[in-house]
């Protein structure tokens, strides 16, 4: 298969390297520097190039801001028969353009972005691919995601936004929290290193990909629910109440369980 990756940076490099030996590829950026180590793949630059490639796939992997406006510009030096892809982690306004772009399309969400996982070990991450779309495309990354030891998940549009507004704005948020009160400590102890970790990979994400999970329309519910938490925990403290702070500590133990 010929497949175009859009975008030259963490992800489009994982998946060029992962199609490269076994299907023909080619990636596009518009900034030379970023292609210098892309290897077993031709490189593009222009989109005329792309026209004399005539790509049977393409993966969208450019920065979420620049999503929909990359897909704007290549499509019309596409086949006509070419699927479109995206493996936004946010998936705002994705579903109106592809219900109105005329293309076929599957759209994905492989859950192991750079910042932590270990892309040579895949085992026990997570991919979601969203049930509308092209049956083909949709056959296709599931193969893909399983070979890789993927946990594969199937949610719809509305699903997934739901869910990541959970799973992704809760563990940010925290995050933050802990960043915006933190001290220097000259001797700070294990706990405290490991959430710092945490946070230094969260803050070094994109801050388009940051703005969007917290501007997305269903995250202000869950930072609520931590509001509330923060409140009760806060008067337990202030009350000093040990029957309720065992009832509490034994209710958010069944939670992680």
């Amino acid at each position: 298969m010929k497949i175009l990756i859009l975008g030259a940076g963490k992800m489009g490099s994982f998946f060029v390297d992962l199609f490269s030996f076994e299907h023909e590829t080619a990636v596009y950026d518009i900034d030379l520097r970023r292609l210098r180590f892309m290897y077993n793949t031709q490189r593009f630059t222009s989109l005329d190039e792309i026209d004399g490639f005539a790509p049977e796939l393409v993966i969208n992997a450019v920065t979420l801001k620049y999503t929909l406006d990359t897909f704007r510009e290549v499509i019309p030096h596409l086949p006509q028969d070419c699927i479109i892809s995206d493996i936004a982690s946010v998936k705002t306004g994705l579903q109106d353009f592809y219900a109105t772009c005329g293309r076929r399309y599957v759209s994905t969400h492989p859950m192991f972005g750079p910042t932590f996982a270990n892309l040579g070990a895949l085992s026990n991450e997570n991919a979601i691919v969203i049930t509308e779309g092209d049956y083909m495309g949709r056959i296709f990354f599931r193969d893909l995601y399983g070979k890789l030891g993927l946990h594969v998940h199937e949610y719809t549009f509305d699903e997934h936004d739901e869910t990541m507004a959970y799973s992704l704005s809760i563990p940010f948020v925290s995050t933050f929290v802990f960043a915006a009160i933190m001290k220097h400590q000259d001797a700070p102890g294990t706990t405290f290193k490991r959430h710092l970790n945490i946070a230094r990979g969260v803050l070094g994400e994109d801050d388009c990909l940051l703005r969007e999970i917290l501007f997305n329309p269903r995250t202000g519910k869950q930072v609520g629910r931590i509001r509330s938490e923060l409140k009760n925990l806060i008067d337990i403290i202030d009350r000093k109440d040990e029957d309720a702070l065992n009832a509490y500590l034994t209710k958010i133990r069944e939670n992680i369980k």
